[in-house]
Parts: C-alpha cells; structure tokens; sequence
C-alpha cells in the first residue's frame, strides 16, 4: 500500500541525506522531485528538512556532521530499518560480526534510533518509531520505491537476519545473474547485489519512483546532477542512477506495468 501508518521489523521505513550544501540540495531534489519542504531545527542547531508529497514527510535532507564535511566526505543517503526495540537489536550486533558506529539514543519524542555497520562496512540506521513511523507514503512517483544493500560480501545479508530478523530468497534476473531478496514476513522489503563496478563502496541505496526514467534523467542533468548509469530495462521496470550535485548518489525506478 502507498501510505504507511507502521512497519514491520525489518522494513526500510526511512530515508535521508546527509550532505555538505543542504540548501543547494533542496533545490535540486525539490525540482528532481516535485517535494516540498517542512524544515524542523534541531535543537542542536542544525535543520532537519522533511521533504514532503501530497502533505506526506517522505524523506529528509540534513547537513553533514562537521567533521565529515572537514574530511571531505561525499554527501550520501542513509537507510533506516524499523526495529521493535533498538536496544534489542544493537545487542545482537557484534555478535553478527558488526559494529555499533552510534549507540541507541532519543531523538526528542520522534523515537530512538542507532547506527550500525554490518560485516562488509555497509551502513544502516536502526529506527524505532514513536511519533515518528518512517515514510507515510512510498512506491508512488517522487518516493522510495526500493533499498538495496550493495556489498561485495555475499554473507553480508545474514547479518540482519540475525539483527532484524529479515529472510532471504534469490530472483533469476537473466543471464545467470541472480539477485538477493529480503523479506520481512511475506512481504518484499529490499534486495541485495554485488557492486555494479569496481570501487563502488558498500552500502544502502535508495531507489525513487518516477513516472519517466528517461525524462528524470535528462532532468537531472539540466539541474546539475551527473547521469552515472543511462537509462536501462531490467525485469522490475527501466532504471537510471544519478549522482547530485554534492555527490550523493541513487537510483530513478520506473516500474514495470503489472501483468495483466
């Protein structure tokens, strides 16, 4: 179902950008994606810009930490995974071979979340709601649609069985090619896949929902973006990856119609 009132463990229910020019950025995903903004100050200083759809917060675009953004660090965009207790599940991460970048904490009365790094070094927030749920609207054009762990390590998906609880099941998708699917319950809730090409690091993607992949692309290089991979079919839909501005990259989904 597009809107969302809760997610199940497991689930990706999150998303936001980190990045070193978050004006600049709201700018160019506001046009990429037709979002409106609902900007919340911290009380740390820095604002948290819940990007919004038809009233629906979807995402967020923040500033990078001060000392990622003296490193030089790359903009990028986190995934969230709902968990019924954060505490419980960073409990059960070094024993699942990672490690605990930012331990639990209270984010006001939003909810309580914590960063962990899988086995591979992929990157995850842990996000147990209470205000806050996550997404209240995805898989519709200028939303996520798909989270994908990108790792070269194939034992890296039986870390958040272990962690969250998620199975796993394999999708052909042709040529000999097969594709890693995590599942919370019956339902489909992300995939994972080796690096598409060489020095790509490990980590969560974001795919978003558009209604033309080719005409999202060309858009985002008029606004400044860098089309890292063209326009291509796969069974799921044609797919385009870009790269914005700041250099925080991701995917444009046009889904394929469903069977008749």
């Amino acid at each position: 179902m597009p809107e969302r009132t809760s997610y199940t463990q497991g689930t990706p229910n999150w998303v936001d950008l980190q990045t070193s020019d978050p004006e600049a950025a709201k700018v160019f995903y506001g046009e990429m994606f037709d979002w409106d903004f609902d900007d919340q100050p911290m009380p740390d200083g820095p604002t948290y810009s819940m990007a919004t759809v038809d009233g629906h917060h979807i995402a967020a675009i923040a500033p990078q930490p001060p000392d990622m953004k003296t490193a030089g660090a790359p903009a990028m965009w986190n995934t969230y995974l709902a968990v019924d207790s954060v505490d419980d599940a960073v409990a059960k991460v070094a024993a699942a071979g990672g490690q605990v970048a930012m331990p639990p904490m209270d984010v006001m009365d939003a909810g309580r979340m914590a960063y962990v790094m899988d086995p591979s070094g992929a990157g995850v927030c842990l996000w147990q709601a209470n205000t806050h749920i996550g997404a209240s609207l995805v898989n519709e054009p200028g939303t996520v649609i798909w989270n994908e762990l990108i790792t070269t390590d194939p034992s890296a998906p039986a870390f958040y069985e272990r962690v969250v609880g998620l199975t796993t099941s394999t999708m052909d998708m042709g040529g000999g090619d097969e594709y890693t699917l995590f599942h919370a319950g019956d339902a489909q809730v992300g995939g994972s896949t080796a690096p598409q090409a060489p020095g790509i690091p490990n980590h969560w993607h974001v795919y978003f929902a558009v209604e033309d992949v080719d005409e999202a692309a060309a858009k985002a290089a008029k606004l400044g973006g860098a089309v890292i991979t063209e326009p291509f079919d796969t069974p799921v839909g044609r797919m385009a990856t870009i790269c914005d501005p700041q250099g925080a990259t991701f995917t444009v989904m046009q889904p394929s119609a469903p069977d008749s």
